[in-house]
């Protein structure tokens, strides 16, 4: 088993699987209009990338810190040397959001697992809450999220 940490606003933590969010919004591997979950594989990494994206650290009491779980055996790699360059752009760039849609289209496993573009020797998971095995995915508790104020944007 693979365990995976989502951080989401303390609001959404009851629909935080529900894909909702990369829908209306997209990410870097997926484009509006296609539902994804995005996890880290590990809380630290979790960390940094919400870290990447705050404007202040006045909203950090909003977000938790939610558990996830999932067989190994649901889980596609990204071959990393399809990436090409500019992947990393913030924002990100429509060829890793085509990467991504291909794979939610094509529905052959559950999780997609793709380096992170805040630390790329670190993977990241992207879950299709389409794919009929993403049922037996299984979501914790959503608990508080410390965050070391030396560490927090000012």
């Amino acid at each position: 088993m693979i365990t995976g940490w989502r951080i989401a606003k303390r609001r959404h933590a009851r629909d935080a699987f529900s894909g909702a969010g990369a829908r209306l919004y997209g990410g870097r591997w997926n484009s509006p209009g296609r539902p994804a979950v995005y996890v880290s594989e590990t809380r630290a990494l979790a960390t940094l990338q919400i870290l990447a994206g705050l404007r202040t650290p006045a909203v950090i009491p909003a977000y938790v810190l939610i558990p996830v779980e999932f067989d190994e055996a649901f889980v596609t790699e990204l071959d990393v040397r399809k990436l090409r360059k500019g992947w990393l752009d913030s924002p990100p760039g429509d060829a890793t959001q085509r990467l991504g849609d291909r794979w939610i289209e094509a529905a052959k496993s559950a999780v997609l697992r793709v380096p992170s573009a805040v630390v790329p020797s670190e993977f990241n998971y992207v879950l299709n809450p389409a794919h009929p095995d993403f049922a037996r995915i299984r979501m914790g508790r959503a608990a508080e999220l410390y965050f070391d104020p030396r560490i927090l944007p000012g």
